[in-house]
């Protein structure tokens, strides 16, 4: 077999592999790891990520193989990538620096995903039908996920797959949040209609792909989505008015824009959910923003601490608890906004090298645009194209999830992430019509160069796929044994030599111990002890977790050595000065003490902060009160039986 067609191959391969990331990832709850039930102690059982991080890794490999079976291939470099190698380069530096690895090397994983994927794409999918074939995969599976989100809408279905989403009457798909999966659809609404319009296909394709789109915009319709109805809205109104200025295509976007209307001014009103949804949006007090302002002003704050730097990757939601709100009490995951976050997390520079490589996609949009369009017309006189359909659709696309991430984090959601990866890198690769400045000589030194990073990508992150598999492995073991039993201890132990960064894992065989140790018998100094060291391993890998600190100290109240626990719970206040759960514990640690007037307020607080849900504050409060009660009325006993003179 010549090296021509194993090249071939390979190109077909590459193709293959990234529509299949592409499409698996938006199916498996949008890339994002699920337990199952939901609470501390329940592992990961699915890590859907996972299968695009070794699909990645294939594609890294076939790429490798190209560069040398055809040495004369030059490198297309659009002027975006420098701003994605710089921020490669940031995360990389930035993660050597993080309070928490683990957490720091999960999120530096997937940035290396991305730009492999990124590089990959811009220098593999260069044939005009790969972007259309990309495109109508991705749309006829945005049809089939909405087709999915309006069975939910009108069944009150909260289930996706064998899991329960908790949203009832809001579409979600196959994603948990209906915000995410109106996010995936967003992207894909106007390359269907871009398409059904512009593009140069048969009258039954743009039938498919004309029906294809109003199925997506009523599945975004029934994700019940404020910041999607806002951003789809506007990158259609752009796209409508693009086409406006064109005669050729104005009729036949008007007549869509006005079947999408009436379609809209019909339906909606019909719907109570939605409805409701609209006249939410604003209360007698402004605009309800769903305690989305309560997570925005704690991510300015971090932001002004750490402002050049940020507090590292992925870092907000355990640095959060140090300026958590009293509204908050829940884990919030991220900011519900991708700048802020980015900011928080990256800092100043960070932010910019992010900006940065969206001013250069812009630039190269404004670069291309004027030779996508002469290529509307050839020799026969026709004036649709499928180049112009695939970017005029994709850069509004890339509009609609810029505008809807001022409200939301679909950046932070792989499948979202990986679909405007994809429609970035498909779209800068088009800058080759343009101009021939951006292709770089395939000499040796560049094919050495490539080939060093494509490798040491290979290596590192087969390397950590593997470490995350075993752990993984042991985990889901970890999940199916009875909780704080031995076994489970034993599967937990098996998961952090795996990976011994995991201060979930730590905390959670600590937990064990602990809960076997409250249960008395003989040996409960014994495992007490175990627990302390376990629980001083997860406050090493993560410093700013509350609870380790809290049930560190439990221990030390438990084995009498009372005068030793103060330093934690003190830590613990520092920590989340604002959280329910840590005032309860704090005001049980003086209860054990038996100091119950210093409880008390501990507990209140508690109260105040969560005044449902919350046994331990509620139980307790009425034991210190009743034992405060006690204590006043013995003194006042011994007053009147005893006299002052």
């Amino acid at each position: 077999m010549s090296c021509k067609v194993l090249d071939r191959w390979c190109e077909r391969g590459i193709l293959a592999l990234v529509i299949t990331i592409l499409v698996v990832t938006p199916l498996a709850f949008g890339g994002r790891p699920q337990s199952a039930v939901g609470c501390r102690l329940d592992f990961l059982l699915l890590d859907p990520f996972f299968v695009a991080h070794w699909l990645a890794i294939a594609v890294c490999a076939l790429w490798l193989c190209r560069i040398w079976l055809t040495p004369n291939r030059p490198f297309l470099w659009p002027p975006i990538s420098w701003a994605v190698l710089a921020f490669v380069a940031y995360a990389i530096g930035r993660y050597w620096y993080a309070d928490i690895e683990y957490v720091a090397r999960q999120e530096l994983i997937r940035i290396l995903v991305y730009a492999f994927l990124f590089f990959a794409i811009i220098n593999n999918l260069q044939r005009q039908d790969a972007a259309q074939i990309v495109s109508f995969t991705l749309i006829f599976l945005a049809m089939a996920l909405s087709f999915y989100a309006i069975y939910q809408f009108l069944t009150g279905s909260s289930r996706v797959w064998h899991l329960v989403s908790g949203y009832s009457y809001r579409g979600s798909g196959t994603y948990i949040s209906p915000n995410h999966l109106s996010g995936f659809l967003e992207m894909l609404l106007p390359l269907g209609l871009a398409y059904t319009l512009v593009g140069r296909l048969k009258p039954v394709g743009k039938v498919l792909l004309g029906y294809a789109s109003l199925v997506i915009l009523a599945g975004i319709t029934v994700t019940i989505s404020r910041g999607s109805w806002a951003s789809a809205a506007f990158s259609l109104i752009l796209f409508f008015s693009i086409l406006a200025l064109r005669r050729t295509y104005r009729l036949p976007s008007f007549i869509l824009l006005v079947v999408v209307i009436g379609g809209g001014v019909f339906l909606l009103p019909k719907s109570y959910f939605i409805q409701a949804r609209f006249k939410n949006m604003f209360s007698q007090t402004g605009v309800n923003d769903d305690m989305r302002f309560s997570l925005w002003q704690p991510a300015v704050r971090i932001w002004q601490d750490h402002p050049w730097w940020g507090v590292g990757p992925d870092h907000f939601d355990y640095r959060f608890r140090q300026y958590r709100p009293d509204l908050v009490q829940a884990r919030p995951d991220r900011v519900h906004n991708d700048f802020l976050n980015t900011l928080a997390d990256w800092g100043a520079v960070g932010a910019a090298l992010v900006a940065s490589a969206w001013v250069l996609l812009v630039f190269g949009i404004r670069k291309t645009w004027s030779s996508v369009l002469s290529a509307q017309r050839d020799l026969g006189g026709k004036t649709h194209s499928n180049k112009f359909a695939f970017f005029l659709g994709a850069s509004m696309g890339l509009v609609a999830i810029f505008v809807h991430s001022m409200v939301d984090y679909n950046m932070h959601v792989p499948a979202n992430a990986l679909l405007a990866v994809a429609l970035m890198a498909l779209l800068s690769s088009q800058i080759r019509f343009a101009t021939d400045r951006f292709w770089a000589k395939g000499a040796l030194l560049a094919r050495a160069v490539a080939s060093a990073a494509l490798l040491a990508g290979i290596a590192y992150l087969g390397w950590q796929g593997w470490r995350h598999a075993s752990e993984n492995a042991s985990l889901a073991r970890a999940a199916l044994a009875p909780n704080f039993s031995s076994a489970k201890i034993e599967w937990l132990t098996k998961a952090f030599a795996a990976e011994p960064m995991n201060p979930e894992t730590a905390w959670a065989v600590g937990e064990a111990f602990r809960v076997q140790s409250s249960e008395g018998g003989r040996n409960y100094q014994e495992l007490a002890t175990r627990a302390i060291d376990w629980f001083g391993r997860s406050i090493k890998l993560n410093p700013w977790e509350a609870l380790g600190y809290l049930r560190y100290g439990w221990c030390l109240d438990w084995l009498g050595r009372t005068a030793e626990s103060a330093p934690y719970f003190d830590r613990a206040d520092q920590v989340d000065p604002n959280g329910y759960f840590t005032m309860a514990n704090i005001g049980l640690h003086y209860v054990e003490l038996r100091d119950y007037a210093a409880a008390k307020p501990w507990l209140e607080r508690s109260s105040r902060l969560q005044w449902q849900d919350n046994p331990i504050a509620a139980n307790y409060l009425n034991i210190v009160n009743l034992k405060l009660l006690e204590a006043a009325t013995n003194d006042l006993g011994a007053s009147l039986d005893f006299p002052l003179p």
